[in-house]
């Protein structure tokens, strides 16, 4: 049998029919699919698509918020013979998307009625685009445009005469053809098309569920966007070859509110385990640790404390309750009863652990997770490879690391020139399996420049240890080069110097073959006003300002010698000198991609004259007049 994602989805449904599919938030109630149910829905909207004239090989936009919908369209494309390309929603940039569009010439887009406007908007320049298929009931749908129930009704009609061309198209498709094309964010360039065949993913799947085991009792809510290639394997696809559930965030009128609805949604769904990246991890700890401080200063002692003791037995994971730790279980259990337990209730009461991913997860977050009771596992992948590479999960993990390589993937890690690295050593990771991309769209340049030999090069930073564990360190392309051509990675310190200040929003790390390292950095204005009013100091006066701009440089001499975090890194790397900025990054501004990570060439070449001016006399003095002109501006 062809190893394809239409017959990993039909073995789902013969082996739990009855089990609960997708769930959807409608009329103030979760809704249930079965399997069998979705099934119906995609029979019935992939011969809607071949009653249009859809082709094998065509190709389709999918832009909408996750819901049953989303998954019903994909797998409909996907039966139809098609080929999905998935737009993530956060695109509004009309000329972005024209190019996605436009480029992987698609037929027919299938869009929210959120999204509509962005299609109505560049259809008349897309000869290539025929129809809009709508997810929602609309009041003023045009003459190209469908809404999807009417969409099935042509398919059920379609397949009371027709039931063998819809057998023959599904039987048509091969595990080597083409399910998707997933486009790069494009921040620095224009976007690539990441083609990924059913095989890609059926390995993905087969391969992540090799190392974490999913009953087909979990569920989870699916937080991510479901364009995002974790959200997309490590949720869609894993939980349905195992015949679980997801659930869909409940859609508010504004993306902020949905992002309000989560807490709500995941006491409702009560979810098994949840999918999350450092950014919602980030704002999962922010919101306990307010809802601790709210209790009172006594709570938040304890709390701290149980923290401390928490922290001490866990250590990193492997080695829990090992040694002399194995004395701390007692008070660590007494703590777990009377605190975390009720944290833990906040999140559904059945949460077992987070699967983190997306960009790397600081060592003190995976910690903070572990001591209350859900730990957070962090894996790494990335979309030319399906996209999981390696995981922590339950049965093996190591705080810090990556974890475990999936089974049947070889990887190496590489010098500059390509040779391969012993254990322990730093280099690009390189991988190899049937997991990874068929290659960029229309980019064979590209392609070549990215697998090499049957191997993907990740572009990132990293190294094995001797058991195994994948430690990932950021960009293998974006490190901090000295003069003398030592290299060093910057995410790390930019990660410390970001979560144990409340002064430094964000920071950017550049050193380029220069005698000492700077830093951009973004202040927390909020953070910076207060701190003004307790001065009783003014951000227009040169004393004022003076302060603030110490105040920064006292966070980063924290980690230098003498300081509260003196050792964690090598003193050369921390900045010797630095900017404010008046505008964060983001990603309206193109500074950060769409899984929120710095976008470093784009940020270096827009601020190239200010890093310039900070290797100059003047510029090297942090009391400048660039540094005071940002703080007066501050709060205007």
């Amino acid at each position: 049998m062809e190893r394809t994602i239409i017959n990993m989805f039909e073995t789902s449904v013969s082996k739990y029919s009855s089990n609960v599919f997708l769930k959807e938030k409608r009329n103030g109630i979760y809704q249930e699919l079965t399997y069998s149910e979705a099934k119906r829905l995609v029979y019935n909207f992939a011969a809607g698509l071949i009653s249009l004239g859809i082709n094998k090989g065509d190709r389709l936009a999918l832009i909408s918020e996750g819901r049953n919908y989303w998954v019903v369209s994909e797998l409909g494309i996907l039966y139809a013979g098609a080929v999905n390309v998935p737009i993530s929603v956060k695109i509004d940039e009309l000329n972005d998307l024209k190019f996605r569009l436009d480029h992987s010439g698609s037929r027919i887009a299938i869009v929210s009625a959120s999204q509509l406007h962005k299609i109505r908007g560049i259809k008349k320049d897309l000869p290539e685009l025929e129809k809009t298929i709508v997810l929602d009931k609309i009041d003023d749908s045009q003459d190209d445009e469908l809404y999807i129930e009417d969409l099935f009704e042509l398919g059920e009609e379609f397949i009371k005469s027709n039931r063998h061309i819809l057998n023959e198209r599904m039987e048509s498709v091969k595990e080597n053809d083409y399910a998707n094309i997933c486009y790069t964010s494009g921040t620095t360039a224009d976007p690539k098309g990441i083609v990924l065949s059913h095989r890609n993913y059926t390995t993905n799947v087969e391969q992540a569920s090799s190392l974490l085991p999913i009953p087909e009792w979990y569920t989870t809510l699916l937080i991510l966007p479901w364009d995002h290639a974790f959200a997309h394997t490590a949720g869609i696809y894993t939980l349905m070859y195992n015949g679980a559930s997801m659930a869909a965030v409940e859609l508010g009128r504004t993306p902020m509110e949905t992002l309000k609805n989560i807490p709500k949604n995941i006491k409702e769904i009560k979810p098994t385990f949840l999918l999350s990246v450092p950014a919602l991890a980030k704002n999962f700890r922010k919101n306990i640790e307010k809802g601790i401080r709210e209790k009172g200063e006594r709570i938040e002692k304890i709390f701290n404390l149980a923290l401390k003791v928490a922290y001490k037995y866990n250590a990193e994971g492997w080695n829990r309750g090992k040694g002399k730790r194995k004395f701390l279980k007692p008070l660590y259990k007494l703590y777990d009863k009377i605190l975390f337990t009720r944290i833990r209730d906040n999140f559904g009461g059945k949460l077992e652990f987070f699967i983190g991913g997306g960009a790397l997860l600081d060592i003190e977050l995976q910690r903070f997770f572990y001591a209350i009771g859900i730990p957070m596992f962090q894996g790494y992948g990335l979309t030319e490879a399906a996209p999981i590479i390696s995981a922590n999960v339950p049965a093996k993990h190591k705080l810090g690391s990556s974890g475990r390589i999936v089974d049947n993937l070889e990887v190496k890690i590489c010098d500059i020139d390509g040779n391969e690295l012993p254990v322990g050593q730093k280099g690009e990771i390189v991988v190899k399996g049937e997991n990874v991309m068929v290659g960029y769209w229309k980019n064979e340049k590209a392609t070549a420049e990215t697998i090499k030999d049957g191997w993907l090069y990740t572009g990132d930073l990293g190294y094995l240890d001797e058991d195994g564990f994948l430690y990932v360190l950021g960009r293998f392309k974006s490190l901090l080069i000295a003069s003398d051509g030592e290299k060093y990675s910057p995410e790390g310190i930019e990660e410390a110097l970001t979560e144990n200040s409340r002064y430094i929003e964000q920071i950017m790390l550049y050193n380029n073959q220069s005698p000492y390292t700077i830093a951009l950095i973004v202040p927390n204005k909020e953070q910076i006003k207060l701190y003004l009013e307790e001065k009783n100091l003014s951000h227009k006066t040169d004393e004022g300002q003076n302060a603030v701009i110490k105040l920064i440089d006292d966070e980063i001499s924290k980690f230098k010698q003498g300081g509260q975090f003196a050792g964690e890194f090598p003193e050369r790397w921390l900045p010797t000198a630095f900017v404010l900025l008046g505008e964060a990054f983001t990603e309206q501004n193109h500074f950060l991609n769409s899984t929120l990570k710095m976008v470093r060439n784009k940020i270096t070449d827009f601020y190239k004259q200010r890093i310039d001016y900070l290797y100059t006399t003047d510029g090297k003095n942090i009391y400048n007049h660039q540094n005071k002109k940002i703080v007066e501006r501050m709060f205007q």
